[in-house]
């Protein structure tokens, strides 16, 4: 019985996986791809949080569809900052790339400025969904975290490789499996680099209350 209650788990899972990756996809598509990402990818992840706080009596559709609509605008205002940067950064790559040899010295910068930019949209969402910050602080905490978070920084590298060889490998999982997967891998890495800043933090001030003791 209990190795049947596992594979009814494992089931399961896979089958909430795969509900929530068509909503992640089916709600990009009713954005028309481009207003449709960043909002869907927002409501992914809060789904995705929710479900590995484990809180109870959550119903996936209506919690959603509620964040979908609650978070279109705002999402899609960061959504544009990132498309506006890749874009310059694509224009960028691609003029040195057309006048090879004279602009060379700009390609470290550019690299570091993709490097932030890279990591920066890989920690967005988890900071996005889990924290209630203003516009810019939300980005200000981002980069901040994935710079004092490199652990996690490689291991969320590492889950994209994995997934993207997987779905490379099996090209069927991609419309079941893909986003939410990744997104559950993501949230997870962040939620544990979230108690280890927390820990410090809390470490850092009893440090500090000790030294004003003495």
């Amino acid at each position: 019985m209990g190795g049947w209650d596992r594979f009814n788990t494992i089931v399961f899972g896979m089958l909430k996986l795969a509900y929530l990756n068509l909503l992640w996809m089916l709600f990009t598509f009713i954005g028309l791809l481009i207003f449709g990402f960043f909002p869907a990818t927002t409501a992914m992840f809060t789904i995705v949080r929710k479900w590995l706080l484990r809180e109870e009596n959550l119903s996936v559709f209506p919690e959603f569809w509620r964040t979908y609509k609650k978070e279109f605008l705002r999402s899609n205002g960061y959504g544009l900052i990132f498309m506006v940067i890749g874009y310059i950064l694509y224009y960028d790559f691609t003029f040195i790339g057309l006048n090879s040899g004279k602009l060379t010295f700009l390609v470290p910068v550019l690299l570091l400025i993709l490097i932030w930019y890279i990591i920066t949209l890989l920690f967005f969402f988890p900071v996005y969904v889990h924290f209630d910050l203003p516009f810019f602080k939300t980005l200000k905490q981002t980069l901040l975290l994935a710079l004092t978070s490199p652990l996690e920084l490689i291991q969320i590298a590492a889950a994209c490789g994995i997934l993207y060889g997987v779905a490379s490998l099996l090209p069927g999982t991609i419309p079941l499996f893909t986003g939410s997967v990744l997104a559950v891998a993501v949230m997870w890495i962040g939620l544990r680099a979230f108690e280890k800043v927390g820990r410090k933090k809390l470490n850092s001030v009893n440090t500090e209350q000790r030294n004003s003791e003495c």
